[in-house]
């Protein structure tokens, strides 16, 4: 491979790794330039590889996380164990079905989405809600799965749907959700990379420069979004919203057709 090529996909990780510290959603810029920038090589082993600077920029930022924001471990432990299983069984499904049918339904979320929090200023910026502790237990079980299978089968923007889910089902303020999105990506993470592993569709040459980088945006970007707080947070996520919306709009309207 080039080094040309290697040293735009590690600055397209760098920026990955600073966005998804924030808000999740580095998939958006990282995995649309992999591929474009490695066409020849097979789209699951670009995904496959990947992961591990997903992996490294969440890791180092969940790190910064972890020493502003209480953590519910008892909670968070179960739920990164059902996302990793979930992550795991998703990239199994993407090695044999293509993912291409999700696309307009997840448009339409998206749109939904953006528009949801745009028009409601106190999303994700109001102190955070306590519900039951059962509760919590249900709905932190039904993002995770789903959330989990999602990151696994096809990806991009799985921080910002963690964020939404921990927002509007835990009652977390952008902050807590962030971290706790975090925590339970790393696991999405293990999970896809573990499955890529059994499969050999990892290329580390390419994966462990792009960690590199990723991580070292990560540190950034999450050292920013704890010294800002909710209000930056709140302004970076519709961008990804909408950065998401442009994405997958692109490849329903003008690719599919």
């Amino acid at each position: 491979m080039e080094t040309e090529i290697l040293i735009y996909l590690c600055l397209a990780a760098f920026a990955a790794g600073f966005i998804d510290a924030v808000v999740g959603g580095g998939g958006l810029i990282q995995t649309p330039l992999a591929l474009a920038f490695l066409p020849n090589i097979p789209v699951a082993t670009v995904i496959g590889s990947l992961k591990v600077p997903a992996f490294s920029g969440t890791a180092l930022a969940t790190s910064q996380y972890l020493r502003k924001v209480k953590i519910d471990w008892k909670l968070l432990i179960f739920m990164a164990l059902l996302a990793f299983i979930s992550a795991f069984l998703g990239s199994q499904l993407l090695t044999v079905v293509s993912n291409e049918f999700m696309k307009p339904v997840l448009l339409f979320v998206l749109i939904v989405l953006a528009i949801y929090t745009i028009f409601k200023k106190d999303f994700g910026n109001a102190k955070e809600k306590k519900m039951p502790y059962h509760t919590a237990i249900i709905n932190g079980c039904i993002a995770s799965i789903a959330v989990g299978f999602y990151d696994g089968f096809i990806g991009p923007a799985t921080g910002t749907f963690f964020i939404l889910a921990f927002v509007t089902l835990l009652g977390m303020d952008f902050l807590k959700a962030n971290a706790n999105a975090k925590l339970i990506n790393l696991a999405t993470n293990a999970g896809s990379i573990c499955l890529f592993l059994i499969k050999g569709k990892i290329i580390w040459a390419i994966a462990l420069p792009m960690a590199v980088c990723n991580a070292a945006g990560g540190l950034v970007g999450a050292q920013l979004a704890i010294r800002k707080g909710n209000w930056f947070i709140r302004y970076l996520f519709i961008f990804i919203l909408i950065l998401s919306i442009g994405r997958f709009g692109y490849e329903v309207l003008v690719v599919d057709f």
